[in-house]
C-alpha cells in the first residue's frame, strides 16, 4: 500500500467505518509506524498528537477495533478503515464518535440495523452467561429443530396477513420472521454475509445473461 505521508508532516487521516453496519465509528490520525503496527497486529492503531505516541484504540478500554479491510483515497493521502468493533468506539459509551442526538441522528440503511441484530445474536450465542434469560440465549438453548420450527411458524403467519391484506401485521410478522431466521442462520453457523453472497452472485448472473440478449 502506498500513501504519501510528507503531503501533511508524516500524518494522514484515518476513517474507521464500521464492516457489517457501514456506519462512521471515529476519525484519527496515522503515521507510517502506526499504520504497520495495525497491518502486522489486525488491531486499529493510530499515532496520538497529544500523547506524542502509537495509540492502539481500545488499550486502555479493551474495546480494540479489529481490522476488515485498508482503503487508500485516490491521492493516498487519506485511509479508510473497515474495522469491527468490540464494544463501543467513543469513550462516552457510544457507538460512534460522532454526535448523534434525537434531531441529530445518522440515517442508517436497514441492512445496517439487520447486520447490528445480527452482531447481537451472534454475541447471545457465543456469550449467553452475560443474559441468560433473554430469549435469544433460550432459542441457542433449545437447538436448531426448535428455532427452525420457530422460522416456519413465522413464515407462515406472515404469509397469511400478506394473503390477508392485513399491512399492521405484516409488518409485524415479517419483522419476527427476520429475527428468527437470523438466529437460524447463527445456529447453522452461517451469517447474512453468506446469505448476500448468493443473491450477488444470482444477480451478476442474471445481469449478464440479459446483455447477453
Amino acid at each position: 500500500m502506498i500513501l504519501d505521508f510528507d503531503k501533511m508532516d508524516g500524518l494522514i487521516p484515518a476513517v474507521v467505518q464500521d464492516a457489517d453496519t457501514g456506519q462512521v465509528l471515529m476519525l484519527g490520525y496515522v503515521n507510517a509506524e502506526a499504520l504497520r503496527h495495525t497491518e502486522q497486529t489486525g488491531r486499529v492503531t493510530f499515532f496520538s498528537r497529544s500523547k506524542n505516541r502509537l495509540w492502539t484504540k481500545g488499550e486502555t478500554s479493551g474495546h480494540y477495533l479489529t481490522v476488515v479491510s485498508l482503503h487508500p483515497d485516490c491521492d493516498q493521502d487519506a485511509l479508510l478503515i473497515r474495522a469491527r468493533p468490540d464494544g463501543p468506539t467513543c469513550h462516552r459509551g457510544t457507538t460512534s464518535c460522532f454526535e448523534q442526538t434525537e434531531q441529530t441522528a445518522l440515517p442508517t440503511a436497514p441492512v445496517s440495523f439487520l447486520a447490528e441484530l445480527e452482531r447481537l445474536v451472534q454475541r447471545r450465542q457465543q456469550h449467553p452467561e452475560e443474559e441468560p434469560n433473554s430469549y435469544t440465549a433460550k432459542l441457542f438453548q433449545r437447538g436448531l429443530p426448535k428455532i427452525a420450527q420457530k422460522v416456519g411458524e413465522e413464515a407462515v403467519e406472515t404469509v397469511i396477513d400478506a394473503v390477508a391484506g392485513n399491512t399492521a401485521g405484516l409488518r409485524g410478522e415479517a419483522a419476527d420472521l427476520l429475527y428468527h431466521l437470523l438466529v437460524l442462520l447463527t445456529a447453522s453457523g452461517l451469517s447474512l454475509d453468506d446469505v448476500v453472497q448468493v443473491l450477488r452472485q444470482r444477480h451478476t448472473t442474471i445481469a449478464a445473461g440479459e446483455r447477453r440478449e
